[in-house]
């Protein structure tokens, strides 16, 4: 599971490395619109970490009402994602099975095991940093060949 959460890292620092060559004159709205989905990521990645900890989160929705600076959002990303890969090394197989009971931002009770919620951080941040990718086609830019199988190979290199 930890290689995972290094995955979603090194994913996650190559396309905030792309996202700061927008042309924020030209693509004003691209820019914030990645940076407002790479925010929800974000948010949502904190809210399920709060969870797992069986602590109490301060957000009300998947997203915050102001749309953090680049750089801001980086710094947040990195030491998420940094949290991610320590608790997915120190988790045990048994723990991966336990449930975690939680109340989603809607209000509606949820159920999910400790593999589960580590599992839709790692599908939901890369179906995200798919729109973004999209957006930056959109700028001009190419989109970052950011698959699982190029991560392994680097790392094999």
């Amino acid at each position: 599971m930890e290689n995972k959460f290094r995955y979603k890292a090194w994913a996650n620092q190559e396309l905030l490395e792309l996202v700061a060559q927008i042309n924020k004159d030209t693509y004003p709205e691209q820019l914030t619109t990645a940076v407002r989905l790479l925010n929800h990521t974000l948010v949502v990645d904190k809210i399920f970490i709060a969870h797992l900890q069986g602590l109490a989160h301060p957000f009300s929705a998947t997203n915050t009402p102001e749309t953090p600076t680049l750089s801001q959002l980086k710094q947040r990303i990195e030491e998420t994602d940094a949290w991610l890969i320590n608790y997915a090394r120190e988790l045990s197989p048994a723990s991966l099975k336990e449930d975690v009971d939680f109340t989603f931002t809607d209000g509606v009770s949820g159920q999910m095991s400790r593999a589960e919620i580590l599992d839709h951080l790692i599908i939901h941040g890369a179906y995200h940093r798919g729109n973004v990718g999209m957006l930056l086609t959109d700028c001009g830019l190419n989109r970052p060949a950011d698959i699982f199988t190029r991560f392994l190979h680097l790392q094999d290199h």
